[in-house]
């Protein structure tokens, strides 16, 4: 329905996604938390082909935040057990659709058997140009911005950069996501309004969509939705309706 209906000339660049609701749609259905976040793969799957048929050349995915760290133990193992069982199912999915894996955030406190597979991953589909599927894991925001202050710190204090010279493009330069464009548009599944410490300097000119589904139920259909909204909105970038039309 809402495929039809989108303007193939006018897509957003970089879509990013809250993947919110895995725990809830199994705890109304009576289910093990788990059984959520696994449930939760067959909605990444779905919007994953969805985005690379249409044309998305950027998705984002908040996989894996700083804080989930925080989470009962034996969530956290299911979480990253799920995680490598993924990316070994998904590969040929990936390949399929001609979609390059990357990945953003402190990838080093990840268990090894989890780097290892995403490293494979990520080797196996480096020459893929469809598409690139990023994934946020053990990612938060503000702990990649510290990491930015630091590396330009050491770079003024060894006069390899001036303080002067330090401008957006700069620390554009020096983010995780230094070789994705800025976010377009972001998606938050399961009702919640929060961005939740996720690509913070990235969405300042995002538009921002909230859906109340829960993410195991959101397909490609949804996402079409999301984008057809968001080519119904006026981006002004500071400027006014007469400046940009």
């Amino acid at each position: 329905m809402f495929k039809e209906k989108i303007d193939l000339n006018k897509l957003p660049k970089h879509i990013s996604i809250i993947m919110d609701g895995n725990g809830r749609w199994a705890k109304q259905k009576g289910l093990l938390r788990a059984l959520g976040h696994e449930e939760g793969t067959q909605a990444v799957r779905d919007v994953v082909e969805g985005s690379a048929e249409l044309g998305i050349k950027h998705l984002t995915l908040y996989a894996f935040s700083t804080e989930n760290w925080n989470r009962p133990k034996r969530e956290v193992d299911t979480l990253m057990r799920l995680l490598v069982s993924s990316l070994k199912k998904e590969i040929k999915t990936l390949q399929k659709n001609d979609i390059r894996l990357n990945a953003i955030g402190n990838l080093e406190n990840l268990p090894k058997k989890a780097q290892r597979e995403l490293d494979e991953v990520i080797e196996k589909t480096r020459d893929n140009s469809r598409m690139v599927l990023t994934l946020a894991l053990s990612y938060g925001s503000r702990e990649e911005l510290i990491h930015v202050v630091k590396e330009l710190s050491k770079k003024v204090k060894n006069e390899e950069i001036s303080p002067d010279a330090i401008d957006e493009s700069i620390i554009n330069q020096h983010l995780y996501t230094r070789n994705l464009p800025d976010v377009d548009l972001l998606i938050r599944t399961s009702g919640e309004q929060r961005i939740s410490n996720f690509l913070l300097w990235q969405i300042a000119y995002a538009e921002l969509y909230f859906t109340n589904i829960l993410w195991p139920d959101f397909r490609r259909e949804n996402l079409y939705e999301a984008i057809y909204n968001y080519q119904t909105r006026e981006r002004r970038f500071g400027k006014t309706s007469e400046q940009i039309s």
